[in-house]
Parts: C-alpha cells; sequence; structure tokens
C-alpha cells in the first residue's frame, strides 16, 4: 500500500507539474481529459489513482511517456513521435484534439463572420507565417 502511494503522490505531482507548465488551470484541464474538477485534483494530490487508459491520454496530452509520469524514469522531454516515423495528419489529429478543434466548428462561418478587425490581423499574421515557413521548406527541399 505504500509503494501505491508513492506511486499516486509522483503521478499527482508531476500531472500537476506538466499542466501548470501549460498554463491549465485545473478546472480547464479537468474538461479537456472528461474529468471533474474534484477527480482531478484527487490525482494530483495522490488520494486516488487514475485507470491506465486516461494515464496513456495524460501521456499523449503532455507528450511524455506513461513511464515518466508514473515515475520509472525522469527524463520528461520523452516524444513518441519519432522523425522516422512522423506522421503528418497524425500530427494535425492531435493538435485539433489537444486545442479542442473539430472539423465542423473550424468550418463554421457564422465564427468567422464574428470575428473583430484585431482578430482578422492576428489571423492575417498567422497565414503570413505559415506561407513564409511553407517557401522556406520548398526552397530547403530544393537545396538538398
Amino acid at each position: 500500500m505504500e509503494a501505491e502511494q508513492m506511486s499516486a503522490n509522483i503521478l499527482g505531482d508531476r500531472l500537476r507539474k506538466l499542466r501548470e507548465q501549460q498554463n491549465l488551470t485545473q478546472k480547464r484541464a479537468a474538461t479537456i481529459f472528461g474529468l471533474t474538477n474534484f477527480q482531478l485534483s484527487r490525482y494530483e494530490k495522490g488520494q486516488s489513482n487514475p485507470d491506465p487508459d486516461l494515464i496513456a491520454k495524460f501521456a499523449d496530452y503532455f507528450d511524455v511517456s506513461t513511464d515518466y509520469l508514473l515515475g520509472r524514469t525522469d527524463d520528461h522531454n520523452f516524444t513518441s513521435r519519432e522523425e522516422n516515423t512522423f506522421d503528418s495528419l497524425s500530427e494535425i489529429n492531435r493538435l485539433l484534439e489537444k486545442y479542442e478543434i473539430d472539423d465542423m466548428s473550424f468550418f463554421d462561418i457564422e465564427k468567422w463572420k464574428s470575428m473583430s478587425p484585431e482578430q482578422i490581423k492576428e489571423l492575417e499574421s498567422y497565414f503570413q507565417y505559415l506561407v513564409q515557413k511553407s517557401y522556406e521548406l520548398e526552397k530547403d527541399k530544393k537545396n538538398n
């Protein structure tokens, strides 16, 4: 029982630290993971252990290994997305899920219509960034 409690404390501490590094409130994180604020609080305090599927969901969202969350390694820079197995569509889907962008709401014209001039300028700046990055990638491909 003591080892299980120590494991829960490591998991809780690391989960809280990762959440704070992402500037997520406990309430927001609970919503992302489909939990109540109370449930997440119990996990972070080590008062309860999440099931393996939820631990995997935490690991995927924060881009760490389950071993890191469980205290089996201190390497928090782990990534499961190695260059030789990089799948851009999977990465885009992961980002859409992480930032809660679903296909239908992204293309909801009413949301676009309600944008302020400042938001449009910010969007234009982002589009410029994407075009520039795309141009740089194409240029690099041609030079290599």
